[in-house]
């Protein structure tokens, strides 16, 4: 992951009269059910929706999950190198699975919080319309915010969520515990309620919390941000709110990112959504400190240490063209802050984030590596305990037949599985133990062409097998990852790695995951548990996944997929 995707947020941070230099400017649709066998595990309360015998997955509006056939367009030219993956069949340590699967949905649920922790220094109350259903893949409202309240548990384990029904919040036996969390929790988030009578029932409990907030309900639900009522301003607080460090202002930024966040519909901006409220009304949150101004020092820091670069980058078309459409993204939007990037690149604004942000700290900015979830690697491959040299062969993958090692079918990553075409290329470098990673990738730019990119990270052994540290300078920034490999088929027909990184520059920590195969189709229907246990183990549910838009490798000529003559000689023996 590239760390120049959080260099907007960051400009926004600083005053914005530093912003006027930069700029110069001031659920599943089924067509035959005879077609389709519904698929309950017994283990699981998720639904699969497949097609017998078909060799790939029912895809839902929103192209979270895979699909159910591929467009003409995308099934490529027959390729007797590719051939070979179709004829083999896959074989998968019992081992390896057993050690990779985590808590099923029915363990997960007997843990599901119905009350807050003494400890709790965030608590939330999201209350939901009950059998509602999400737009991320089908997933019901109820799945969604349990796996929301798993996200912020792992950001700090002090932030605590409770997630009910509307049923069962205003049932009479569970009249009491309700009352208790009221008086408990700092938030309380209202999804999707649409019966009338809960509605009136929601409407009854205005400001007994101090920030309350409703999204997808009826507009007369009164918005609270803390313990001031935003629906309902009288005429002194819009006067006053046009002085200098009004309150009202402030919170009604706040308002403003969370519904922007709300209305982009993606998982990540969910509890991004949460996080924001937790950080403006309860505690700070240490992963959202570029979102709060640093004040003028940043701006003299700036001035003092890199005018030269800032006087270039105002003279340069694309790093102009580049602040001005970063100032454009909501700080929060990381697709838009990214795309923007990688549309107006250039030398100019690599040396212009390179001096503000990594050389000169100007902004004050730290982030550490994320280590939550905990994700291990599979210990072992056919049976054998997993190695350093069989962790780096698994990396390198299919490189021996192709010209890439894999191609990335699905990611976690909002902000950089939009990108179509992902290849990834790792190869071992001169020195004894050394891994080189380049992946490259398509980009529609704003201005209307479709061009390649390439990045160059550097790979060193963690303390565990199949465990690395990726480290990469993308326009400026160095991110830091630590990857696991996560799982890999013995005929390297799919894998799955997990990674979490930080932009200690820019104050940024991430996590992510990509679903990998040699072509880029979807894994076989067959693999759907072995996929779903794997994806279980890093905490991630399947309809989290976005799709990438892949097309047959035979319309990629142009792209950059080339090795340096060393690395040719030293590729894959798996």
């Amino acid at each position: 992951m590239a760390a120049s995707a959080f260099l907007p947020s960051l400009l926004r941070a600083a005053p914005r009269e530093a912003c006027c230099i930069f700029t110069g400017q001031g659920t599943v649709s089924l067509r035959s059910e005879q077609k389709r066998k519904l698929l309950v595990s017994k283990e699981s309360s998720a639904l699969l929706m497949l097609k017998p015998r078909a060799s790939h997955w029912c895809m839902t509006r929103n192209g979270f999950l895979p699909p159910y056939s591929r467009r003409k367009d995308e099934i490529p030219e027959p390729n007797p190198k590719q051939e070979k993956l179709r004829n083999r069949r896959s074989v998968i340590s019992d081992a390896v699975l057993q050690d990779g699967v985590a808590l099923t949905e029915d363990q997960e649920g007997r843990r599901i919080r119905k009350e807050f922790s003494k400890d709790a220094l965030a608590k939330v109350l999201a209350i939901f319309g009950e059998g509602t259903i999400s737009p991320f893949g089908g997933a019901s409202w109820e799945e969604v915010m349990q796996q929301t309240a798993r996200r912020i548990g792992w950001i700090d384990s002090s932030f605590e969520m409770v997630v009910l029904s509307d049923e069962e919040a205003k049932s009479p036996e569970f009249k009491e515990k309700f009352e208790l969390l009221l008086q408990q929790s700092n938030i309380m988030m209202i999804i999707n309620v649409q019966k009338e009578q809960s509605q009136k029932w929601l409407k009854s409990l205005s400001g007994r919390v101090p920030t309350q907030i409703a999204f997808d309900c009826m507009p007369d639900l009164d918005t609270f941000l803390g313990g001031s009522n935003l629906s309902s301003i009288g005429v002194l607080d819009e006067l006053t709110a046009v002085l200098p460090g009004s309150n009202l202002t402030e919170k009604r930024r706040v308002l403003k990112l969370v519904r922007e966040s709300w209305e982009r519909q993606s998982p990540d901006n969910l509890w991004f959504a949460v996080l924001v409220l937790i950080d403006s009304f309860v505690t700070p949150v240490k992963l959202l400190k570029n979102l709060r101004a640093t004040g003028l020092a940043s701006l003299q820091c700036m001035v003092k240490n890199c005018g030269q670069q800032i006087f270039d980058c105002l003279k340069d078309p694309n790093c102009r063209k580049a602040l001005d459409c970063l100032n454009k993204c909501a700080p929060t939007d990381q697709v838009c802050s990214y795309r923007c990037i990688v549309s107006y690149e250039s030398p100019q604004l690599e040396q212009f984030t390179l001096c503000i942000l990594q050389k000169h700290n100007c902004l004050g900015l730290d982030a550490d590596i994320l280590m939550e979830p905990d994700v291990q690697p599979m210990p072992s491959f056919r049976g054998q305990p997993l190695t350093y040299e069989i962790a780096e062969d698994l990396f390198i993958g299919w490189l021996n037949e192709f010209k890439w090692s894999w191609r990335v079918v699905a990611g976690q990553n909002a902000a950089y599985d939009q990108f179509p075409n992902q290849y990834q290329i790792f190869y071992r470098g001169k020195a004894k133990g050394s891994l080189w990673y380049d992946p490259v990738f398509q980009v529609r730019t704003l201005g209307g062409e479709t061009v390649w990119r390439r990045r160059h990270y550097r790979v060193v052994r963690g303390a565990t097998p199949g465990t690395f540290y990726f480290s990469v300078l993308d326009n400026g920034v160095v991110s830091k990852e630590f990857w696991r490999i996560v799982f890999v088929a013995d005929d390297l027909s799919w894998g799955l790695f997990y990674y979490s990184g930080a932009a200690a520059a820019a104050g940024q920590s991430y996590t992510g995951a990509v679903l990998v195969t040699p072509d880029g189709a979807w894994p076989d229907v067959s693999q759907a548990e072995r996929l779903n246990a794997a994806l279980e183990a890093c905490g991630i549910k399947l309809w989290e996944l976005y799709r990438v838009e892949n097309s047959p490798s035979s319309e990629h000529e142009s792209a950059p997929l080339g090795l340096p003559e060393y690395a040719r000689g030293r590729l894959s023996s798996v």
